[in-house]
């Protein structure tokens, strides 16, 4: 059925519980538009991603904590209405302090998100493969969770540490216990490198645990079987989506540019069908022609 003639309940924090107390890792591709999430959807996944850094570039802004909370929400609300699948969304270091996470958790929670991802940078952060981060103290991170528990109602809270890469393993270890203690329900070890360090770090923190699978990041490509046995119950792919969709834009715009045509291009394409597809256009000309013979006409 088309996604706009449904009708749904918010249970996206219960439903991603469920999928996290199943065997096996959850497979999470970011989703920096609709039709991205209902790709993916269709691909079999069963949960999405928001990634900052994509949501950002998706805006031509750079991951520096330009976008709002209400933006975000907005399009996270639209993103979950064309896909009813559990949504991690990042929100950076949660829009301000600790008066401001409250705000940042309703927003979220109303949108339909299943989870906001909060980090323990301060602003303006940085992407978390990159130099240069400053992070604020586990204790003022802690009040943050603390905050949100305070004022959620079923939404779940990733807490992620940059902490490895200024500090080493060991403080980002005990700061994801300290997170654990605050009310973090999953943890989000950023840049890990090794694999020796990926199960030290699950073999110390006893919560699910979430990876991230960036590319042209400190991270080497693993794969969601390795990270599985290193005891890890999600992987994120955050802006994998975007960077291949931009790829093939700027080729295509090149070649429009160059050649006067888009034809050796056309083969790569999504054709008209397959997007109708995606879109359920005949279920919205069902529901139309439903309605046209009514009985009450």
């Amino acid at each position: 059925m088309a996604w706009m003639l449904e009708r749904r309940t918010y249970d996206a924090p219960q439903r991603l519980k469920k999928l996290l107390a199943q065997p096996g890792i959850l497979q999470t591709p970011g989703a920096h538009d609709a039709l991205t999430g209902r790709a993916a959807k269709k691909a079999g996944f069963e949960a999405l991603y928001v990634s900052g850094a994509a949501f950002s570039a998706s805006r031509a802004m750079p991951d520096l904590g330009y976008f709002t909370v209400t933006e975000l929400a907005d399009y996270v609300r639209n993103l979950f209405r064309a896909t009813d699948l559990p949504i991690i969304v990042d929100v950076d270091t949660g829009f301000g302090e600790v008066l401001h996470v409250p705000r940042t958790t309703y927003e979220l929670e109303e949108a339909g998100a299943a989870a906001i991802q909060m980090e323990d940078q301060k602003l303006p952060k940085k992407c978390g493969h990159l130099e240069g981060k400053e992070l604020v103290s586990s204790e003022d991170m802690c009040r943050k969770i603390e905050a949100f528990v305070k004022t959620r109602k079923d939404l779940l809270m990733v807490a992620r540490t940059d902490a490895h890469a200024i500090f080493g393993i060991e403080e980002a270890i005990r700061r994801a216990k300290q997170y654990v203690n605050a009310g973090a329900d999953i943890i989000f070890p950023e840049a890990l490198k090794t694999e020796e360090e990926f199960r030290y770090f699950a073999a110390e923190v006893k919560v699910p645990l979430l990876a991230n699978m960036t590319e042209f990041g400190k991270t080497p490509y693993y794969t969601a079987k390795q990270f599985a046995e290193w005891g890890y119950k999600i992987v994120i792919y955050p802006v994998t989506s975007l960077r291949v969709a931009m790829k093939a834009v700027e080729e295509v715009f090149l070649m429009i540019k160059n050649e006067g045509s888009q034809v050796r291009m056309v083969d790569r394409m999504q054709t008209r069908q397959e997007l109708y597809e995606l879109l359920d256009y005949a279920g919205y000309g069902q529901f139309d022609e439903g309605v046209a013979q009514s009985r009450f006409i």
